[in-house]
């Protein structure tokens, strides 16, 4: 099983992190390197409780599809975002944030586990660093969006 913590600290108040972190947009423009795109359920905007995203992205050199579903929806403390359907034996994604000295903190709990029985405890490590990446990169997007103007190009407060 994999576990991938990480911690954000954004200039902005947490309403504002909490939905770039829940918008489709964003999320697909931080994923250019893998060059994921929602291609079924909410394709666009932002998502809420109940809410599932068909996402296909290249990672490893190969094309995966991933269904995910919003599991738990606390605005704008916290939301979940959990597999359905896809190359992980299952995944749970906590999103917190903590407002801090007029700052969100920006935490992320990301627990997994692979595919394939012991073959996917060897390929953990690869995973774990591949996706501390992808997120580390998505937040330092969200993060350069919600201390700019830009961020009213993806929500509104």
């Amino acid at each position: 099983m994999g576990r991938i913590e990480l911690e954000t600290l954004v200039n902005q108040p947490k309403e504002v992190c909490f939905d770039l972190s829940r918008s489709i947009d964003l999320l697909m423009r931080s994923a250019t390197g893998t060059k994921e795109k929602a291609i079924d359920g909410v394709t666009s905007g932002l998502v809420k409780l109940n809410d599932e995203v068909l996402w296909e992205a290249w990672h490893f050199g190969l094309k995966w599809n991933l269904r995910v579903k919003i599991t738990q929806f606390d605005r704008p403390n916290s939301f979940r975002d959990s597999q359905v359907k896809g190359i992980f034996k299952w995944f749970n994604h906590d999103h917190i944030f903590i407002e801090k000295d007029g700052q969100t903190l920006m935490r992320e709990i990301f627990d997994f586990q692979c595919p394939f029985g012991p073959a996917g405890y060897i390929a953990d490590p690869f995973v774990t660093r591949h996706m501390r990446s992808f997120l580390i990169e998505r937040n330092r997007v969200i993060k350069q969006v919600a201390e700019s103007p830009e961020w009213q190009k993806y929500i509104s407060i």
